[in-house]
């Protein structure tokens, strides 16, 4: 493949679960030769969570979760046993060969492989290492086991998200863990500009608890400049309104008024030209101040037309208006379908057939995206990344075998 951004960048990878394999498999869309290293006969941990599984040619499952698909193409998995000495030899050839290692042991972790940052860096000045840790590698908390769960809980997400009353509600996917995969990829781009400029590399320090207090986004600040302690307010949003979920007549739709213009054109095609005139919600900030009488007046409105009336006939006027899909709604909404979201591509533990992905939602006009690696099989390129990176011939391969450095898929 040529002209990719990322083509010639390669990284070590040394992370499981989902935030470093979201920033490794980021990268590697855009063209970097992502090298996932994994543990001979366990690997990524979440290649066992499941179910589902990806179904052999026989129909039954395999051992390839879909959640490690969801985080791992365009990688080569290679197994290296870190924790014998050989292993750890073959490592730190390897990384004299890379441009990043990207790393999700726990602070300390890689120091007992001699594979730290301080161990590493003297021999490869130029090496940009990035580790995602729960609560960053500084401050009381960093020695402590971090998931996105818990995240979630202590950067205050859960106290703002779900009904008003219930208990506190996590976002329905591992969105800390995600974001911060997002922030460490573009955290390691700007280090890559950098060392293109000095031949510097540096140290860079991702955490999930730091990247859930940032995306606090409007609300952390609403705190920090009203000193309001936000609550959770179901479907609504702080400082818009109308912005909720309502009831219509054979189903719910989503209604995301986001100026006056459109609550006025609201208004005009919902028939209620009393709300459009009444003073007490002429303007955003009055209708903040008074939702609740707005929101008690709406329905008698809203639930007079269709999920498709609603929908066509403001998006036709320019008013945000959307259906409330579940997942398979989603995959076969016409919009998701021409942008190409779905991608299927060969893998191994299908046989002769593909495994469902979701593609990157980046749209690149002169370098897009390609995929060139399935997720892999554990220890799939073993064999061959060692001859690739190494030149090392197959008796030298056969010997890190048997050292136990390493297992080959032959």
């Amino acid at each position: 493949m040529t002209g990719m951004p990322l083509e010639g960048i390669r990284i070590f990878d040394l992370t499981r679960i989902l935030a470093g394999p979201t920033c490794t498999q980021y990268l590697g869309d855009f063209g970097a030769d992502v090298i996932k290293v994994e543990r001979p006969d366990q690997g990524d941990d979440t290649r066992k969570w499941g179910p589902p599984y990806v179904k052999g040619h026989d129909g039954e499952d395999t051992t390839e979760s879909a959640y490690y698909l969801c985080a791992n193409r365009n990688k080569r998995s290679v197994t290296i046993n870190l924790a014998s000495e050989e292993g750890q030899q073959l490592a730190r050839r390897m990384i004299k060969e890379c441009d990043i290692l990207v790393e999700n042991f726990k602070v300390g972790g890689l120091k007992a492989y001699g594979l730290s940052y301080d161990d590493l860096k003297a021999e490869n000045p130029s090496l940009i290492y990035c580790s995602i840790t729960g609560f960053g590698q500084t401050g009381p908390y960093a020695p402590r086991a971090g998931y996105d769960f818990l995240a979630q809980g202590l950067g205050g997400i859960m106290s703002i998200t779900g009904t008003p009353g219930v208990e506190p509600v996590k976002v329905g996917v591992g969105i800390a863990d995600v974001m911060c995969g997002m922030y460490a990829s573009t955290a390691i781009l700007a280090a890559l500009r950098h060392r293109d400029r000095t031949g510097e590399g540096q140290h860079i320090d991702c955490c999930l608890l730091d990247t859930q207090v940032a995306w606090l986004i409007n609300e952390g600040v609403n705190y920090l400049v009203s000193g309001e302690v936000p609550k959770p307010r179901g479907n609504e949003h702080p400082n818009i309104v109308p912005y909720k979920v309502f009831e219509c007549a054979d189903g719910h739709v989503i209604l995301a008024v986001g100026n006056d213009g459109q609550y006025q054109k609201w208004c005009t095609f919902a028939g209620a030209e009393e709300l459009a005139s009444d003073p007490r919600f002429e303007t955003n900030s009055k209708r903040v101040r008074n939702r609740e009488e707005l929101y008690a007046l709406m329905p008698a409105y809203m639930t007079q037309k269709t999920v498709a009336e609603w929908v066509d006939g403001l998006a036709s006027r320019g008013v945000p208006c959307s259906p409330v899909n579940n997942i398979a709604q989603v995959f076969d909404d016409p919009q998701v379908k021409a942008r190409g979201m779905r991608i299927d591509v060969p893998h191994d533990a299908a046989g002769e057939g593909t495994v469902p992905l979701i593609a990157n939602p980046v749209k690149m006009s002169g370098t897009p995206v390609q995929y060139r690696h399935a997720p892999p099989t554990l220890g799939q390129h073993t064999d061959e990344v060692l001859r690739d990176l190494l030149g090392i011939d197959a008796e030298e391969v056969e010997a890190l075998a048997n050292s136990g450095a390493t297992t080959v898929k032959g």
